[in-house]
């Protein structure tokens, strides 16, 4: 799949309705707001994305390991805790590593998730040009339910 296929499919995943859910858009809410400190729109992203490679790699929670790699202009790896939320990995078990190296020029993240037994995984890249939309929901969010069901 070419890198413009794959970032319509992820503009779909993180703007569009998510049909299956472990939890309700409530609970994600609580839930990241518990882990991450707060809970604002970089989160659903990697909610979404989590979601994605699970259904996809036909997974379940913990079965998979995360690679995280921030854009230079990212204030903070944020969707990071929302993928690893979603797979339930954990940076104690190894299963959710944050890269030294940055993610390519003009890109916000880019995630690699694998099966932890070995096998293909599945490589997202998230377009910089998302970070100014990202950033507008942050200091206008009053309520971040709606950020969990656009």
């Amino acid at each position: 799949m070419n890198s413009i296929c794959r970032t319509v499919l992820l503009l779909l995943l993180c703007f569009g309705p998510s049909a299956a859910r472990a939890e309700t858009p409530e609970e994600w809410v609580k839930l990241g707001a518990r882990v991450h400190g707060g809970f604002g729109a970089f989160i659903p992203v990697g909610i979404r994305i989590g979601l994605d490679a699970m259904a996809r790699l036909k997974a379940q929670p913990r079965e998979l390991s995360v690679l995280y790699y921030s854009g230079d202009k990212v204030p903070c790896p944020c969707a990071a805790d929302g993928v690893m939320l979603a797979v339930n990995a954990s940076p104690g078990q190894g299963t959710l590593q944050i890269a030294q190296e940055q993610s390519p020029p003009g890109t916000f993240a880019v995630v690699v998730i694998r099966p932890r037994k070995g096998g293909e995984g599945l490589k997202y890249t998230i377009p910089i040009s998302w970070l100014p939309k990202l950033g507008e929901i942050n200091r206008t969010i009053q309520d971040p339910l709606p950020v969990m069901t656009r």
